[in-house]
């Protein structure tokens, strides 16, 4: 059993998987700090300090002073307000995610063009040049 999971974890993949959790929680807290301290500022500006998460309406007809006032008595509350966040933040979080991930794609594009027009300036390879005199020769002896 010990030999099993010795192999399990030495599998490539399991290892690409772990790498990949690692730097997807690195990648959270970019994107976190990205949207409470830079967005969400702009943000609460924009909507004049709106925090949608305090819009509520008790179903039982009572009124309290806040949403959490009218959790602790009990009440069943409709806190479509704290939807609204979560949508609101869902979009900012996408929007954020979106421009990370092609500012990432830009730079893997410059790289692999960058790549190319190395090994083209640099000329066929050996293995090119050897392949194209076996084909010469051989049209040479079939013709």
């Amino acid at each position: 059993m010990i030999k099993e999971f010795r192999d399990f974890i030495a599998k490539g993949n399991v290892m690409d998987m772990a790498v990949g959790i690692i730097i997807g929680a690195a990648f959270t807290a970019i994107v976190t700090s990205m949207v409470n301290d830079l967005l969400q500022p702009v943000l609460g500006l924009a909507t004049g300090g709106t925090d949608f998460s305090s819009y509520y309406l008790a179903l039982n007809g009572n009124d309290y002073p806040t949403l959490q006032a009218a959790r602790d008595a009990g009440a069943p509350v409709f806190a479509y307000g704290s939807f609204i966040t979560a949508v609101i933040n869902f979009l900012i979080i996408a929007f954020v995610v979106f421009l990370l991930v092609k500012g990432v794609n830009r730079i893997k594009e410059t790289a692999m063009r960058k790549q190319v027009a190395e090994d083209s300036a640099a000329g066929p390879s050996t293995e090119a040049l050897l392949a194209e005199i076996r084909d010469l020769l051989a049209v040479q002896r079939t013709g």
